[in-house]
């Protein structure tokens, strides 16, 4: 009993503790919050308090005494005396004292013995309307279960006499499909009896004939193997001298320029460039170059990353001395660049015939973990410094958002801009015709659209910009050069 007695003691602390653990004020006589001493702002009086009961920790009840228990201070109180009073109690009339009524009025009065026999039929009845009340739920639960077994019996009935029925109509189709099957073996039968013996003649005279074939290409085969078991000659021979570079093959003695073969890295394969070895003193290697619009530049990512166009064509001299249209690949680029100290070219032509140039001490392509971006310094030449002022008819920000150092390379399907990157509507590389390393857009297109003649309009252009071969700084942004190319070599001070 006394564990009983603290165990609900416990419980009622607790749960008094909750109760009161929250304000449980009046929401209309609230108090007016205090302020805060260190900012001045109304405090929450709840504000302090966790929001969310179960993050709480409890660290269970603390120990309480038992309460106290033993002999009492006090007796029992004593009894009031019965009141005296002048009324004596009625006493209860015995049935032996003169009878009882029968439970039929007609019956009158009976006995005491006559009482014992009425108690006995009370008792009873009372028995049996127990009884019959507790069997009337049985006999409804009996009746519903008799219309629930009728309901059942009148289904399948019902259902037996659908099923003969649909075995009638299963015993018609089945005839049916008995005649279309015989129908079908009488044709299979005479199919087989006359038509695939047709076929299989045609067949064998189809393979004779394309048998017939295969033995003359196989003639033709060994006429072409004949033919060509002499060593085949290029009509444009590459020259045995090579080298890690232009400068190098240079200063081994290819003074020609043409095209070489150039190993920059041994842990890469070797690939073709043109080398200009006359154009002060030698020793470029042309990246890029338009002379006639005979190449596309509107070229995918992966198309710029390896290089497209013609390295070369031969001329009467017999070798490669003519340049074609190229791009000479990202990756080759950012590799010779990443070398050392490296110098870009950039020469130009009208077409009038007049020629300018730009010159950068400094210029360096990363690789394409950083989209290829693009550093270049120390500008010289009379074309105009278009990589790192801009275009010099534009003022402020529009000037700014044309300089191109510091920009990752861009193409109309890998967007690198600084014109609201993510939207696909706004794109220098769709807009200008091809991949460059465009801020927002450009001040030098040199792989824009190829426009014969130079000057053209915003309703010539695919979508009203200006996408030609442009350099804004000699001659604006609608007029497309005749001829541009980039040519970059080691720099060293003493050249």
């Amino acid at each position: 009993m006394k564990t009983f007695l603290l165990l609900y003691l416990c419980l009622y602390v607790t749960w008094a503790q909750d109760v009161f653990e929250y304000d449980d004020y009046d929401l209309g006589s609230k108090q007016p919050a205090k302020n805060n001493t260190s900012t001045g702002a109304a405090v929450d009086a709840r504000g302090h308090r966790p929001l969310s009961r179960g993050r709480e920790t409890f660290g269970g009840n603390r120990f309480a005494p038992p309460p106290i228990s033993g002999g009492s201070r006090y007796r029992g109180r004593p009894t009031p005396a019965p009141a005296r009073g002048s009324q004596e109690a009625e006493k209860e009339v015995q049935p032996d004292a003169g009878g009882c009524t029968h439970a039929s009025e007609a019956m009158g009065v009976l006995c005491p013995t006559g009482c014992e026999l009425k108690s006995a039929l009370q008792k009873q009845e009372r028995n049996v309307k127990t009884t019959i009340s507790d069997l009337k739920p049985q006999i409804r639960e009996l009746t519903g279960s008799s219309n629930n077994v009728y309901n059942y019996v009148n289904s399948i009935f019902s259902s037996l006499r659908e099923r003969q029925r649909v075995t009638s109509n299963n015993n018609q189709v089945a005839g049916q499909y008995t005649d279309q099957i015989e129908e079908q073996h009488a044709y299979i039968k005479e199919t087989v009896d006359t038509v695939f013996p047709s076929n299989i003649r045609v067949l064998q005279g189809v393979l004779e004939k394309l048998r017939l074939k295969i033995q003359k290409l196989e003639k033709a085969v060994l006429a072409q193997t004949e033919g060509c078991r002499d060593p085949c000659i290029t009509t444009c021979p590459i020259p045995v001298v090579s080298g890690k570079e232009c400068e190098e093959i240079y200063r081994r003695g290819g003074r020609d320029s043409q095209m070489y073969i150039i190993h920059p890295d041994p842990l890469f394969p070797p690939y073709k460039v043109f080398c200009d070895q006359t154009t002060q003193n030698g020793g470029w290697v042309l990246i890029q170059n338009r002379l006639d619009g005979s190449v596309d530049f509107g070229r995918r990512w992966d198309e710029y990353r390896r290089g497209f166009g013609n390295i070369a064509f031969q001329s009467s001299k017999r070798f490669c001395e003519v340049p074609g249209e190229y791009w000479l690949g990202n990756d080759h680029i950012s590799q010779l660049t990443k070398m050392g100290p490296t110098e870009v070219l950039i020469e130009m032509e009208d077409w009038k015939g007049d020629r300018v140039h730009a010159q950068y001490q400094q210029f360096t392509i990363q690789s394409e973990t950083s989209n290829y971006i693009m550093a270049v310094d120390g500008y010289s030449g009379n074309a105009g410094n278009c990589f790192l002022e801009g275009a010099l008819a534009l003022y402020g920000e529009n000037r700014t958002m044309t300089i191109h150092n510091g920009m990752m390379f861009s193409t109309f399907d890998r967007d690198n801009d600084n014109w609201t990157p993510g939207d696909p509507s706004k794109q220098c590389s769709r807009e200008d015709g091809g991949g460059w390393w465009y801020n927002r857009c450009h001040s030098a297109n040199p792989n824009g659209r190829y426009y014969i003649g130079g000057s053209y309009t915003p309703q010539m252009a695919k979508h009203g910009t200006d996408d030609g071969v442009v350099w804004m700084n000699w001659k604006g942004s609608w007029y497309s050069l005749k001829a541009i190319s980039m040519k970059i070599r080691p720099y060293f001070a003493s050249r």
